[in-house]
């Protein structure tokens, strides 16, 4: 429940600022669809830092970067709410990213080191269920702030609960001594985060309006060097920062890539959805987040269903049936205008919530089902940086969607452009589908019951990811 608090601080904030972002973007003077790059920028921030959270934790402690991590995410928050340009709010979102990129991957790594493989469903439900407050708590609190003082409270919220869990944190969590790190593959570092943040970034500064296009092209090309050159250097070096022999796994191998196609409708709605209420249907942002919220009621539900479901029908089917379903209610958003009850909406959505959540559940769990114990720890960092980069792609091709589109109609947004952006991602996100089913009938199955009573299951280190 204690490390829980990271995932509720980070979660409500994403939902927090979805809700806002029409609001902040009329107060720094910038359109909403610019402000994507404030979205983009903290997963970006994420993706670039995930992957020394693990070397910092066992070269100064896991209790010690968990308590920074929150520490960094509360100024992140300050420097927020005092940005008054595009750019100050950027560069705060960037630091955010940076607390919030040691805090999720830490506190999973203080609790799965002794939780064994068979409970790993349990595990990730326990975990995630005390974070599932925050984006259900974050949509109705963030659009009556919002409306009713300034959006500059969503991010002082941030402030109490963070001092809440660093006390708690000191309290409460036992010491945990540090441990002889691998070496630290600081050009690999370099190069990981060139090109994570170049590629994702400049996918961003393409359909900017106010930003020569040309900016954007030359960004993504030196994300793409930069990850080529990566590549060759990981072949070379014994201790690469992100192994690409991971893949090697299928499983493995399947999770991250069938996610990645999924994660990027995942990372859209957020954007998506408040601006076409707002924009599109004329809802205030209270009214808003009252609509959105719902759909974390849905990934709620599924957590307490989550290990049964997966022993009954085994993960295979599940998954591909899960992710199907849930990329087809991502497109119905697409046909809803102005005139369609909210109830309709809010069903939609909470229907959609329990088959993402139930999907990544599997997922999440599956990445780690194959993977040998010496290997988790990159298993960890690869599947929680590739989270964060297909939902930093998903909200920029999103925007991209939107900003095309709109360039049809002198560049107003209109109910249309939303519906040809939720069929863009909803279709990528199916994709995911095709990946999972290619998988063999018995994938998974040392993480289900059914499973444990064919082999002898050893209590071994696992990491979940949040869905």
């Amino acid at each position: 429940m204690i490390l829980a608090v990271a995932l509720f601080m980070e979660q409500m904030d994403s939902t927090v600022i979805a809700t806002s972002l029409p609001a902040i973007a009329a107060d720094i003077g910038t359109s909403p669809i610019a402000l994507k790059l404030a979205v983009t920028s903290y997963l970006v921030a994420l993706a670039i830092f995930i992957p020394i959270s693990g070397w910092m934790s066992d070269r100064f402690g896991a209790r010690n970067i968990f308590r920074m991590a929150i520490f960094v995410f509360m100024i992140g928050s300050i420097a927020c709410a005092f940005s008054n340009s595009i750019t100050a709010f950027v560069i705060s979102r960037l630091i955010q990213g940076a607390g919030g990129s040691m805090m999720t991957p830490v506190s999973r790594l203080l609790l799965v080191r002794g939780t064994p493989r068979h409970e790993l469903v349990d595990a990730m439900a326990w975990l995630t269920i005390p974070a599932l407050i925050g984006p259900i708590m974050g949509p109705p609190i963030g659009g009556f702030l919002t409306t009713y003082l300034t959006w500059h409270w969503i991010f002082w919220i941030n402030v109490p609960i963070g001092v809440l869990g660093i006390i708690l944190v000191t309290r409460f969590l036992p010491a945990v001594e540090p441990r002889s790190p691998r070496p630290m593959d600081f050009p690999g570092f370099f190069l990981c985060g060139l090109g994570f943040s170049g590629f994702v970034f400049g996918l961003s500064v393409i359909s900017l309006p106010a930003v020569p296009v040309i900016y954007g092209y030359v960004t993504v090309a030196i994300g793409i060097l930069a990850g080529l050159l990566y590549l060759l250097h990981a072949r070379r070096v014994p201790y690469p920062l992100l192994d690409p022999k991971m893949f090697r796994y299928p499983m493995f191998r399947a999770a991250i890539l069938g996610a990645s196609n999924f994660r990027m409708g995942l990372g859209a709605l957020p954007f998506l959805m408040p601006l076409m209420l707002q924009l599109g249907f004329g809802l205030t942002p209270l009214q808003s987040g009252s609509v959105t919220f719902v759909s974390a009621l849905g990934s709620m539900g599924s957590k307490f269903a989550a290990s049964r479901t997966f022993n009954a029908f085994g993960f295979r089917t599940v998954i591909s049936l899960t992710t199907l379903l849930a990329a087809i209610f991502l497109g119905i958003n697409g046909l809803f205008t102005a005139e369609t009850p909210l109830f309709l909406i809010m069903a939609c959505l909470l229907i959609g919530g329990l088959f993402r959540s139930m999907a990544f559940s599997g997922v999440n769990a599956m990445a780690f089902g194959d993977v040998d114990e010496a290997d988790s720890s990159q298993a960890t960092a690869i599947n929680a940086v590739a989270q964060r980069i297909s939902m930093a792609m998903g909200v920029a091709i999103a925007g991209g969607i939107l900003e095309i589109s709109s360039s049809f109609h002198d560049g107003r947004l209109l109910v249309s452009d939303f519906h040809i952006a939720f069929f863009s991602v909803s279709a990528i996100s199916a994709l995911a589908c095709i990946t999972f089913l290619r998988l063999p009938h018995d994938a998974g199955a040392e993480l289900t019951a059914r499973g444990r009573k064919r082999r002898h299951a050893e209590p071994e280190e696992a990491v979940a990811e949040n869905s």
